[in-house]
């Protein structure tokens, strides 16, 4: 299989995201999987979403800046780094979302990624989205580390349940883009952990990631789901983290 790693952290090398990545990825090749990496802090990776994506506008009074994406995405004249990026999604069967968790989500570089990578009417927009986004047929998973205890995150926790907080990354994003989304893979509170849970977690992660293929998805809607009014039809049980019944 392929792997495909979009990797966000500021110490690109020497963090504890940097020794989770090398072991997961080291387990990958050891058994004969391709990998491939973008360590965007390292890479330098520009996260700003602006109008000098676009060598012409659609649009040159006011940027809508979907609406150029979509103009330049026809004309193939997508920016060069935008391209790149966009091969090794499409090259991948597996698209591994690797950060510390902030504020409840990624790092500002990883969303700059999001923003200008995952292009409208490439991976979203006509027509494509949930089942039948334009990254369908792949499997997605985060991959995270908080500072946070693992009873903190809990659905009584301090903090929250986990999968309501990595929500809108995984529906709002992987999900809406196609991908089937994996249980996320959380390193609890690296920090302050003792060396034997901190190694555990080396080596968990290989195995997690060896086992993609198989692993079962987390339960999303489609939109067959919902009525005409956008909302779940009677009798659909609501069965993500994001849905319930008022």
């Amino acid at each position: 299989m392929k792997y495909f790693f979009l990797f966000a952290h500021p110490e690109p090398e020497l963090s504890y995201q940097a020794a989770l990545l090398a072991s997961g990825c080291a387990a990958l090749e050891q058994a004969g999987h391709e990998v491939q990496v973008s360590n965007l802090y390292k890479m330098g990776f520009n996260p700003v979403a602006s109008g000098a994506d676009f060598p012409t506008r659609r649009f040159p009074d006011r940027l809508q800046y979907d609406r150029e994406q979509k103009g330049a995405a026809a004309a193939d004249q997508l920016a060069d780094d935008v391209k790149a990026e966009l091969a090794k999604v499409f090259w991948c069967d597996v698209f591994v979302m690797q950060f510390p968790l902030y504020w409840y989500s990624m790092p500002a570089i990883m969303k700059g990624w999001i923003d200008r990578v995952f292009v409208n009417s490439i991976v979203y927009g006509a027509g494509k989205r949930y089942e039948s986004g334009g990254l369908k047929g792949r499997r997605a998973m985060v991959c995270t580390s908080t500072g946070a205890y693992e009873p903190m995150f809990r659905p009584d926790g301090l903090l929250g349940d986990m999968d309501r907080a990595l929500w809108p990354i995984h529906n709002g994003i992987l999900f809406y883009a196609g991908f089937q989304v994996l249980p996320p893979f959380v390193a609890w509170s690296p920090t302050h952990s003792d060396a034997a849970t901190t190694e555990g977690y080396l080596s968990t992660y290989g195995e997690r990631l060896l086992a993609a293929g198989e692993t079962t998805p987390m339960a999303f809607h489609p939109t067959t789901d919902f009525g005409s009014d956008f909302r779940l039809k009677e009798g659909i049980a609501p069965r993500s983290a994001g849905h319930w019944r008022p």
